[in-house]
């Protein structure tokens, strides 16, 4: 396996080669610290993996998966940084990374996501799962219809169907149909998990 490794700090570079180098199946590591520099490496030689960070001094890590792609290179990336934004994680699983990963991880996760990622699926640290979770849940609240979306306010505030209906000026029939419509879309199963969601309705 060949990987390049992508930062603008020297020392965060030494450490990663010294990390991988003792890998058997790791068989060269080159270093680039800009976009322009990790372009010319990734055209020039092949690599199987590209370790890069998000911020590089000026430039944006991710503009060099932008340019890859555009050049149908056949490299997996993986994003090591220190940002827990969920903005940047965001845009780095829209630029289409395999692997997002944190600069506190630990020498084995990084050998661990590598390995994972060249089986072809992809690799995201713990913490930035809860963000994912988070999208998929809005996700599905938005397929809601407004009328939905009022049962279940009414739902967190405790209330039962037949006072749902009242205060909605609909019949309890109506909002038990609301209801199964509801635990379908948000793929629950008893109506108390909904209240839970309720939180999360503006």
């Amino acid at each position: 396996m060949n990987i390049l490794i992508v930062d603008d700090h020297p020392l965060v570079r030494k450490g990663l080669v010294s990390t991988l180098s003792f890998e058997d199946n790791i068989e060269k590591i080159q270093e680039a610290s800009n976009v322009h520099d990790a372009m010319n490496s990734l055209i020039q030689d092949k690599y199987d993996s590209a370790i890069i960070d998000l911020n590089l001094g000026n430039e944006d890590g991710l503009e060099i998966i932008k340019r890859a792609k555009e050049k149908n290179l056949n490299t997996k990336f993986i994003i090591l940084t220190s940002s827990i934004k969920k903005e940047d994680f965001s845009r780095a699983q829209k630029s289409g990374v395999d692997g997002y990963l944190l600069k506190d991880a630990f020498a084995e996760d990084i050998i661990y996501a590598l390995s994972v990622i060249k089986r072809g699926r992809k690799f995201y640290d713990s913490e930035m799962l809860n963000y994912k979770v988070t999208d998929e849940e809005d996700n599905k609240i938005n397929q809601l219809t407004p009328r939905e979306k009022d049962v279940v306010r009414e739902l967190g505030n405790g209330l039962s169907n037949l006072q749902i209906g009242k205060k909605l000026y609909i019949s309890e029939n109506t909002v038990k149909k609301h209801v199964s419509n509801i635990l379908s879309k948000l793929n629950l199963s008893h109506r108390t998990q909904i209240m839970l969601v309720a939180k999360d309705i503006a």
